[in-house]
């Protein structure tokens, strides 16, 4: 079972206004599936999360053609890719019914210790993912684009921002940056997304947030003291 396969319908409380896929959305989906096979391949929360091993996603990036609109069925699949050292590569793809694909998606996963917040080897915990390699998947994450700053927001992390981990969730960047979007982006049909998670945010913490871009790019990039996210949106 190197590939998860999975037949979604894009319900309403996964669209935004115009009736389209919301980015932070795209994300979930992604990170179920991934979590999800990771289950099936033997290593579920017994192995990991139970043990005191959290897994989190360090890069991402995900190549557009089109977003599914609400109701439409799209066909999600899903898998690992070699393993590199402390780094669980993943590759996705999203197409329509007919075959049309829609998303590319990579990304990089590690495994942390739950209490120093470190990396950890694997293999000195039985961790193990059979990984495949396919001739159509996206390349591993590149490092986003940050553009200089053109100005400057705080944001503090709310509760309902936290996931199990105890830390701001990978989606939650996606919806700041969609609530930072110049107005004049938001019908513009969005191409790239690239993620870079540098540290980690907690409850309370104030992120600067400097923004950034062009008339095709819009970059986010936060801070708390030192690099915190990096994030870029390409049109």
């Amino acid at each position: 079972m190197n590939a998860l396969e999975q037949t979604l319908r894009i319900e309403n409380d996964l669209v935004d206004a115009r009736r389209t896929l919301r980015p932070s959305s795209l994300l979930l989906l992604l990170q179920q599936a991934a979590i999800h096979h990771t289950e099936q391949l033997g290593m579920g929360r017994e192995k990991t999360l139970d043990r005191g091993l959290l897994w989190a996603v360090t890069r991402q990036q995900i190549e557009i053609d089109r977003l599914p609109a609400y109701d439409e069925r799209v066909v999600l699949t899903s898998w690992p890719g070699q393993t590199m050292h402390v780094l669980f590569p993943r590759y996705s793809e999203l197409r329509t019914e007919r075959g049309e694909r829609l998303v590319r998606a990579s990304a990089l996963w590690v495994l942390l210790d739950a209490g120093t917040r470190a990396f950890v080897f694997p293999e000195e915990h039985g961790i193990s993912l059979p990984g495949m390699d396919r001739a159509d998947q996206l390349p591993l994450p590149q490092n986003p684009a940050v553009c200089p700053a053109q100005a400057e927001v705080s944001f503090t992390v709310p509760y309902s921002y936290l996931d199990l981990n105890g830390h701001m969730n990978n989606i939650r960047y996606l919806d700041l940056a969609e609530d930072l979007l110049p107005d004049a982006f938001r019908d513009l049909p969005l191409r790239q997304i690239r993620i870079a998670h540098l540290q980690e945010a907690r409850l309370g913490q104030t992120i600067a947030v400097e923004l950034g871009g062009n008339d095709t790019l819009r970059t986010f990039s936060g801070r708390l003291g030192k690099p915190c996210f990096q994030l870029s949106l390409h049109y």
